[in-house]
């Protein structure tokens, strides 16, 4: 199309989308393709947040990445999902049409979750039986190329397939529509509140071919699973579905009439040109004035989105630090143990109990009180209670963190000495300080801290000397034989993974022991390896060569670490054996239990309720009529802009302290709501509808508006002869084509 030529855009004329007559099938008045299509969506939400629920637990546990590392990755794909829909929406309303991009991309998404569920099964690469993989690099790519597979399904078919759902219905059938709208809204949530419920469940269990480890096949092989069967259930109804051929993406024309503004007011930037009221307003010579007006209310809004990044930020890392922090957890509820990333349900369950309240109770109440509670304050306030969520959760974490093994700075090490002598021990060290060291125990003050060598002594013996050297920011225990012979053994520095609990034994007889649950054989003197061991009561058999046996029993919490010291004294084969094996504690167990969490996931779920609710309706009632689609993707586009901000700070800022780190995230919320509460002050609320009302004149151009046109050609032809030299030429296809564009509007 010719330059000047103004272009009336497919979507101004409403009537030319001609559906042709197709057979339907009613049930109870709703058309029957509409149950395929909200089992999809049950089956689909149930697989994106099944396998969501527990992904950072898998990058965490399984490819072993540290906390920073994992909350990044994480935080990308959510973005990526996030930033998929609008190349959805552009495929299906401009080239594939709704069903088929529906079809197309579930089929990319099926494969995607299939090869997740395939990237954790550690046995492919575990050619040792060990129950560790031996190539982390396959099952990282493997993870990765999945990944970002489902980024492009679930982003890709988001936008379609309730848009999809609505074109299943006539005119008439708005009473329905409505209803349906509702049932895929319960649809979604059902599906994510029992997926979240059910695959930490599944992950929890053990699995394996060679070696039991915990069972992230199954899942991530049941939301696989639900998915197949969201595909197959879509296709089954594809001969009850009303399929409107693609007919051109609004946002596409959007920003095209934007460049065209922004291009046309670069070229006229002279002075010699006159200003116009808006700078959209340049776009008036190639776009109808309709379109002008609705893509200024457009940008209007989206200019107030600027700020509404930084909510998302805070509000997605329920599936990564709040998950990562109820690992340090007690999830015992009584009769129901709890997983880390079971914690997540809460919050659709409180968004179930919230907005009902809030309709019903809390708005009504604060209208009654005679307050102006407008949307965009209703947002600043959820922006706030965010903030508080976060300032919970920092809040925790510094009681969490006193249950946390305590390493030294620096080049500081640390030992305990554990004495496997039936008579009390003295240790000197340096010849000033004396430890005393009880009979088949660990010195008394726990730990001892030293940043340089120290030489020991045991029992005033000073012919006996032991120099004793700590490597830094190490744990180690000082195994004292009856010889007084010292033997430094690595302790754990850290909680063990998951919640599990680390269990060994020190063997204090002459005579080797076998230890059964993972434990093994035991030489004399000596110490076992670390035994992960969940939750729950523990037995452990211990047997020497002989034949008899003891039963040693211990009932667990989640993440502590012991030492089971088997003393000199030990008769395995009396009745009462176990009474007499000692218990040392390495690390404590999680005693802050998970429902501490409670609060930090009700004030952000409200935050939630008052921000992204009003939010969504305020946006629907600021935007023009056709182009509710274009708000929906900017609100979209700042939830991935969020994920993306969380992984910059997760890698920049490197706080030692997590409940630094929430509080940073809560400070930053605090000021980007100061901005937004400003912008909000000035904001004009408007009635698109009226506005749109104004412009909704005849399609051709009058001719006085051509005149001012080729007016403003002219001059522009005018300008760039100065600069250019000669533009006769130009200035006579100006004239020509301006008698053009009269005889096509003419005819």
């Amino acid at each position: 199309m010719r330059r000047g030529r103004r272009q009336t855009p497919w979507f101004i004329y409403k009537d030319i989308d001609v559906k042709k007559p197709k057979r339907k099938v009613d049930v109870c008045g709703y058309p029957l393709s509409i149950f395929f299509i909200v089992v999809n969506e049950f089956c689909e939400r149930f697989s994106y947040y099944g396998m969501r629920a527990v992904l950072v637990l898998y990058f965490r546990y399984f490819l072993k990445w540290d906390d920073d590392l994992a909350t990044s990755i994480y935080h990308t794909f959510i973005a990526l999902c996030y930033l998929t829909p609008i190349l959805g929406a552009i495929v299906a309303d401009s080239w594939l049409g709704k069903f088929k991009t529906i079809v197309y991309l579930s089929i990319v998404y099926t494969v995607g979750q299939v090869v997740m569920a395939v990237s954790a099964i550690h046995d492919i690469t575990d050619t040792d039986r060990d129950g560790t993989p031996d190539n982390m690099t396959f099952h990282v790519a493997m993870s990765m190329v999945g990944l970002f597979l489902i980024a492009l399904g679930t982003g890709g078919i988001k936008p379609c397939v309730a848009a999809f759902g609505g074109d299943q219905f006539e005119d008439h059938q708005e009473k329905q529509r409505s209803t349906f709208f509702s049932i895929f809204y319960l649809s979604i949530n059902a599906g994510s509140l029992l997926s979240t419920v059910i695959t930490p469940i599944l992950r929890g269990q053990e699995c394996g071919i060679h070696s039991q480890q915990k069972c992230y096949p199954l899942a991530f092989g049941v939301p696989a699973a639900l998915m197949v069967v969201a595909l197959i259930v879509f296709i089954m109804g594809s001969g009850m579905y009303n399929k409107t051929a693609p007919k051109g993406n609004i946002m596409l024309e959007v920003c095209k009439c934007i460049g065209f503004a922004i291009k046309n007011r670069f070229r006229h930037r002279s002075k010699t040109f006159p200003k116009r009221e808006h700078w959209m307003d340049w776009a008036n010579e190639k776009y109808d004035k309709l379109l002008v007006a609705q893509v200024k209310m457009v940008l209007k809004v989206l200019f107030l989105y600027i700020p509404l990044p930084m909510f998302w930020t805070l509000f997605d890392q329920q599936g990564s630090r709040w998950t990562l922090q109820a690992t340090t957890m007690d999830g015992n509820f009584g009769i129901l143990m709890v997983q880390p990333d079971q914690m997540q349900t809460v919050n659709p369950i409180l968004i179930l109990a919230l907005v009902p309240i809030m309709d019903s109770l809390v708005y009504p109440l604060i209208k009654k009180c005679h307050l102006n509670f407008t949307p965009l304050k209703r947002m600043t306030v959820g922006m706030l209670i965010a903030a508080l969520a976060f300032v919970a959760a920092a809040l925790l974490q510094l009681q969490i963190d006193q249950t946390l093994p305590k390493l030294p700075k620096g080049v500081a090490g640390q030992v305990k000495f554990l004495n496997l002598n039936q008579a009390p021990l003295t240790v000197t060290i340096n010849g000033t300080a004396d430890v005393s060291v009880p009979a088949h125990q660990v010195n008394t003050g726990g730990y001892l801290t030293f940043d340089k060598p120290v030489r020991v002594v045991f029992n005033k013996n000073t012919s006996a000397g032991t120099d004793l050297t700590l490597m830094s920011q190490t744990r180690r225990t000082a195994l004292v034989s009856p010889t007084l012979d010292m033997n430094l053994v690595y302790d754990l520095s850290k909680k063990p993974d998951d919640g599990m609990n680390a269990i060994r034994f020190v063997n204090g007889l002459g005579s080797p022991l076998n230890v059964t649950l993972g434990v093994g054989d035991i030489a004399p003197l000596s110490v076992s390896n670390y035994s992960l061991v969940p939750q729950g009561k523990a037995e452990f058999t211990i047997m020497n060569r002989g034949g008899a046996s003891c039963l040693y029993s211990k009932e667990l919490g989640f993440g502590s670490a012991f030492t089971l010291v088997i003393p000199s004294t030990f008769n395995i084969g009396s009745p009462d054996c176990w009474q007499a094996i000692q218990v040392v504690e390495d690390i404590k167990p999680n005693t802050i239990h998970m429902g501490w969490q409670i609060p930090q996931y009700f004030l952000m779920t409200a935050g939630e309720v008052v921000f992204s609710v009003t939010g969504l309706e305020f946006s629907y009632s600021q935007a023009p009529s056709n182009m509710k689609s274009v708000l929906q993707a900017g609100w979209l586009f700042t939830v991935a802009v969020g994920n993306i901000i969380v992984l910059i700070v997760a890698e920049a800022a490197q706080l030692p302290d997590q409940w630094a780190e929430y509080i940073l995230f809560a400070s930053l919320l605090v000021v980007v709501c100061i901005v937004f509460a400003v912008m909000s002050y000035f904001y004009t609320y408007t009635d698109p509808a009226e506005i749109e009302a104004q412009f909704r004149q005849p399609e051709h151009e009058p001719e006085e508006k051509k005149r001012d046109r080729v007016e403003m050609e002219r001059k522009d032809s005018d300008c760039s002869k100065g600069s250019k030299g000669s533009d006769k030429k130009k200035r006579d296809s100006v004239v020509e084509q301006h008698n053009q564009d009269v005889k096509q509007s003419k005819m």
